[in-house]
């Protein structure tokens, strides 16, 4: 990729910036190097903090490296995991070998890191790891920035308990998708590398993280209530069978939505009840597993409950595509371009589901760019939809690092 699509990038303050450097040598000490080397050149002083993305074809000399890789980088703040593939700028590595480093330069804003392991005990999962800084009042503006283990790292419970314990801070980030068994993946945090558990930052203070979540769906019908519920299955919309609520709208739809009805139907369960009016981004969108003719019952994959509102969606590419588009634009309205962001994109996204290459990171680039931006193909999406943080499939969940002063929606 072009050398200035990883350009250096500051903000109207000069010494709040961020930069990446990316390599794709077959030698994974001398692809740090460069990629560190690449980063530190644009950045031009020492980063608070730093974001290591490797992709898996490195093999077995992943652990060790990641041992060390704090001792390569000048950072205040080091964490990392590896990914099936990585993106740096407007490019996008699904496979082979590539190393992506980006640097944060933050004055002023404060940036706790953390371990976590869960632990199953009598009186239910505990979270260990947190540290002393974070007993207290968590930072203003904060945020928290999460790389977790999928085999041993329940995200959703920790969601449930963020949401007793620091409800309103947002939770971005991404499932390691490194190894396709336990203990396979590697989080680093500084000098410490784990197998397990989650690591990340609280960061708040002086810079805020704005998330941008884009589940890559368009609804189609009209939002619906539900009128009965049983677990994981709709059992009424509106006082009517599910199904055949589902049928009415499946017979006002063109062919080709009809085709994404069949192949790719998902609900969307509003993120919050207290509005009049739904838009794009509104639904916490989840899979539909299956449909019972007979009772007219459609059974979803999560937990659903009387009352709800609802709307049906498809996702296809075209989908997707103008779901991120409209919401980074409706971003770029919003603000003046923020000064780095992190990407944690599904591993079901990419040429997986888009007939070109490149698209998510292409197109944060033409929408907020010139952006320093990494990120990487997740095993599972984390972001916020309305004011509640959730788990995804098929999502591309982006990070964007602004100074507090704007933006203040």
């Amino acid at each position: 990729m072009p050398a200035d699509s990883l350009s250096f990038s500051e903000s109207s303050e000069p010494v709040l910036a961020c930069a990446v450097g990316l390599s794709t040598d077959p030698d994974l000490s001398v692809a740090i190097a460069t990629a560190v080397d690449m980063a530190h050149g644009l950045l031009k002083v020492r980063a608070d903090l730093a974001v290591v993305f490797v992709s898996a074809a490195y093999g077995l000399s992943i652990r060790a490296a990641m041992d060390g890789i704090a001792d390569a980088i000048n950072a205040t703040v080091v964490i990392g995991a590896t990914a099936e593939g990585i993106l740096a700028g407007d490019t996008e590595y699904e496979s082979g070998p590539a190393v992506t480093v980006w640097l944060g330069r933050l004055p002023s804003a404060q940036i706790v890191p953390l371990s976590l392991e869960y632990t199953q005990t009598p009186d239910g999962g505990l979270f260990g790891g947190w540290p002393t800084e974070l007993a207290g009042d968590w930072p203003k503006n904060a945020a928290l920035l999460l790389l977790a283990d999928p085999f041993s790292f329940p995200v959703d419970a920790l969601i449930r308990r963020m949401e007793e314990d620091h409800p309103g801070v947002p939770i971005v980030g991404g499932m390691a998708s490194g190894g396709h068994q336990p203990g396979s993946n590697t989080l680093v945090i500084n000098s410490r590398s784990y197998d397990t558990g989650a690591v990340g930052i609280v960061i708040g203070g002086a810079v805020r993280i704005r998330p941008v979540v884009s589940q890559g769906c368009r609804p189609i019908g009209r939002p619906m209530v539900i009128t009965k519920a049983d677990e994981n299955s709709i059992v009424e919309l509106g006082g009517r069978p599910a199904l055949e609520r589902l049928r009415e709208i499946y017979g006002l739809l063109d062919p080709a939505d009809r085709q994404l009805v069949r192949s790719s139907l998902h609900v969307g369960r509003a993120a919050s009840e207290y509005q009049n009016h739904f838009k794009r981004g509104d639904f916490l969108v989840r899979n539909v597993v299956g449909a019972d003719p007979e009772s007219g019952v459609i059974a979803v994959g999560d937990l659903m409950r009387t009352g709800q509102t609802i709307q049906f969606h498809v996702r296809d590419s075209q989908s997707a595509h103008e779901d991120l588009h409209e919401l980074l634009s409706q971003t770029k309205s919003r603000l003046p371009a923020p000064i780095g962001a992190l990407v944690f994109t599904c591993n079901g996204r990419g040429t997986r589901l888009f007939d070109a290459a490149h698209h998510d990171a292409q197109c944060l680039q033409e929408c907020l760019g010139p952006i320093p931006a990494a990120g990487f193909f997740a095993q599972g999406e984390i972001g916020p939809i309305g004011q509640r943080n959730c788990l995804h499939g098929f999502t591309a969940s982006i990070a964007l690092f602004e100074p507090a002063s704007q933006g203040t929606d």
